[in-house]
This record gives structure tokens, sequence and C-alpha cells, in this order.
């Protein structure tokens, strides 16, 4: 198949381009979209199926979990076992912004997403495309860096197409992404929390909330 491209304004994003975004994605398919971060490859979180194309799109092996992308801070819970008062609090910081958090899964997230692990990983990108696109989804997205599994994070639509054109079915380009470094991964479920990822959220900042990090 031949991934089509769709231009998007970053900051105002056509309805009409984003709804058929969201079909594409109910019809099972994937779309790579922009973050402030990365270029993300979604499929819906809760569509096992859909989630199992961007493990085949990517080559990614199966023990490597997503993240699930929020467009609101109360679909966490939808995620989430448990969400602890720290959460809530960095969540109120943080989000939207480029911080994933690691927090007890809930039993209605697919194996898949999580790797078969008790966590799971959730953020909440701070772009206009991306919120617009969960939002009319109706649901969060299981995201990935959208490029083949090992190469360098895609930060651009030319940069996803080189990897991944014919084997994605769209690709909303609202130009380079802003920051061009993934979200950084804190690990809620370790005590005391503990970064798993370095990235665009200095850990610096983090600690004014946390002071007992581990880096």
């Amino acid at each position: 198949m031949a991934t089509r491209r769709i231009a998007i304004d970053a900051h105002q994003p056509d309805p009409a381009v984003i709804a058929e975004a969201a079909a594409v994605l109910r019809a099972g398919g994937l779309v790579a979209f922009p973050t402030e971060t990365v270029y993300g490859l979604g499929a819906p979180a809760m569509d096992e199926a859909a989630v199992r194309r961007v493990f085949e799109a990517k080559g990614r092996p199966e023990n490597k979990p997503l993240i699930i992308h929020l467009s609101r801070v109360e679909q966490v819970e939808r995620v989430a076992r448990h969400v602890p008062d720290l959460a809530w609090g960095l969540m109120r910081r943080f989000f939207p912004g480029p911080l994933t958090l690691v927090l007890p899964r809930h039993p209605r997230v697919p194996d898949v997403v999580t790797a078969g692990g008790d966590t799971v990983g959730v953020r909440m990108p701070d772009h206009a495309v991306a919120h617009a696109l969960i939002e009319c989804l109706g649901e969060p997205l299981a995201a990935p860096s959208a490029n083949r599994s090992g190469a360098r994070s895609a930060v651009s639509a030319d940069e996803v197409l080189a990897d991944l054109d014919g084997r994605i079915d769209l690709v909303l380009d609202a130009g380079p992404a802003p920051l061009r470094v993934p979200s950084t991964v804190l690990d809620l479920t370790s005590d005391p929390p503990r970064i798993l990822r370095q990235g665009a959220l200095p850990a610096a900042e983090i600690r004014k909330w946390v002071p007992d990090l581990v880096e």
C-alpha cells in the first residue's frame, strides 16, 4: 500500500483532516502523527489487532512495551488501576509535556501494549495535532516513535516516510517536532521513583517535585 501524507497546521489543525485520520484509526489502520518530542505511530490502545500492526510495521520486538498517549488527565484512570497522589501532582505540573509516567496497569489494557508486564507508561503530548486526534478518536493512543525499530526517532514526516513508507496508512505532516528528543520516562511503581529514560524534561525539574528521585 502507498502511505498517504496530509499536511496539517501544527497550531490550528483542520478538523476535517483530524476526522479523516481518526476514521483510519477506527478502521484498524496506522497513523503517524506529530508530538512536541518526536513523531508517534498510533493505534487505539484498546484495539489489540491494531496495536499488533504497530509492532509489525516497525519490526519492533514484542518484549518492548508502548507508551499510551492521552488528551485529558482523567483518561489515565482508563489505563492505570492505581494512580498515586504523586502521579496526580506531576500530571498537574507537567502534563501536557514531555514526561511519561509508569503506573500500575489496568487489566483492560491489552498485553501487547505492555509486553505482558503489570505496568503501563502514559503521557499527554503538548501538540495541538496529537491532542485533536486523540480527542476526535475518543480514546487513548498507543504509540511508539514512528520509525523502524532500532533507528533514530523520527522528528519529521520525511523521516517517517523514509522508514515506514508503504508500511503504514497515513502521516499527518505538521512540520518538524519542536523538541526533537523523546519524553523522559519516570517509573512511579519503583520506590523511590526512578528515571528509566533521560529525555526532553530535565531530571532537575522532576527532582523539585520528587526529592528522592533516582537517575
